[in-house]
């Protein structure tokens, strides 16, 4: 969909024409009541349920996402937005750069791409929902940089959400988080074929720097006992000491995921995304309490953690919880017992699933869809 009037984004900039690249799945109701939004996460895309084009895998989210799954299309109409700054069709870094008017520049926006926020992300969803013709959404559920978005989504449009599930994630991005996004920015910055951000210009990528950016983000989606039950201290059979090669068989995985990701993700956005990511904090944004972007809220909440989840800890969601209490919101919450990390919330979780689903029967029975 694309916007010819644009977006004024919190910086004072204004995107214009703003494209937003979007799937659906099922079927949007007679009463247009059964809408289900999914926020996807950092290095995700609109493809949740079916095959990412320039890779051939299958949908991020499939597990979760399809006919009798926990969100199922057979009852939900479910919508999936490329975030604005993206590189998978919605205004971003990479798409063609225009003027104040709107007109094209012939070339992309690169580095010259406005800064961004996890609220901008949220209003160019804002503009979607409204050209679909849905004036509430049935719930709006997302993991990680997708639960930032969710709770966005429920702090800025209260009436327009009745179910929210912020899942594996914060009411900020802790110093933590956003050292390790600062060391992948480095690595980005410190590749000879970076040039300043004007890496299109040769048509080349800082693919060096963008590999290390993903290898390092990669480890904090994992837990120790996720890496060490599939590699271990497993070797590659390298006959000597050496630094030349991958001796150790994560030493592969990590050179592989760096490897594949360069050839999807673009580097500007990587950049642009990250930093929205560490400006999110909910609290700043609503006069220093967490509380205060929820008081008075109608919408249901379901917040998901996972035991071994260090990149977005259980005490982090029992924090959001602490504070939706206190706006007397109606929350549930759940912790689930895992060693996968992170990433969980991508995988086989099936404790999760139920409670997912449960959540969302929940929400469509009480409005009746």
């Amino acid at each position: 969909a694309v916007f010819a009037d644009g977006l004024a984004l919190d910086s004072g900039a204004v995107i214009k024409p703003l494209a937003v690249a979007y799937r659906t799945y099922g079927k949007l109701n007679a009463l247009r009541t059964n809408a289900v939004l999914i926020c996807h996460a950092l290095t995700g895309d609109q493809y949740v349920a079916e095959t990412q084009p320039v890779t051939g895998k299958p949908g991020w989210w499939d597990t979760l996402v399809g006919p009798g799954k926990p969100v199922d299309t057979n009852r939900f109409f479910v919508i999936c937005a490329n975030v604005l700054g993206g590189c998978m069709g919605s205004s971003g870094p990479a798409e063609e750069m225009t003027d104040s008017e709107g007109q094209p520049m012939g070339r992309p926006w690169g580095i010259d791409f406005p800064s961004i926020t996890i609220r901008d992300m949220v209003r160019a969803q804002k503009r979607l929902v409204d050209h679909l013709g849905i004036d509430r959404l049935l719930a709006v559920v997302g993991g990680s940089m997708g639960g930032m978005q969710v709770l966005e989504w429920a702090a800025t449009y209260p009436d327009m959400v009745v179910a929210a599930a912020p899942i594996a994630t914060a009411s900020y991005h802790s110093a933590q988080n956003i050292a390790f996004h600062e060391v992948g920015r480095a690595a980005i910055h410190g590749d000879p074929d970076w040039k300043g951000g004007r890496y299109w210009e040769d048509g080349r990528i800082p693919a060096k720097g963008l590999s290390v950016a993903r290898m390092v983000a990669h480890i904090t989606y994992l837990s120790e006992a996720a890496l060490g039950r599939k590699f271990g201290r497993r070797l590659r059979g390298a006959s000597a000491l050496t630094f030349l090669e991958d001796v150790f068989e994560v030493e592969s995985y990590l050179r592989h995921q760096g490897s594949t990701f360069v050839r999807r993700f673009d580097a500007n956005s990587y950049l642009t995304i990250t930093r929205a990511m560490d400006y999110f904090d909910l609290a700043t944004e609503h006069g220093g309490e967490v509380a205060n972007a929820f008081r008075g809220t109608r919408t249901r909440f379901l917040v998901a953690s996972f035991s071994s989840d260090w990149l977005f800890p259980t005490e982090e969601s029992r924090a959001l919880v602490r504070a939706l209490n206190a706006a007397a919101a109606n929350v549930s919450f759940v912790e689930i017992a895992t060693d996968k990390g992170h990433d969980a919330f991508l995988l086989d979780e099936p404790v999760f699933h139920r409670a997912l689903g449960g959540f969302l029967n929940g929400a469509a029975e009480r409005v009746g869809v």
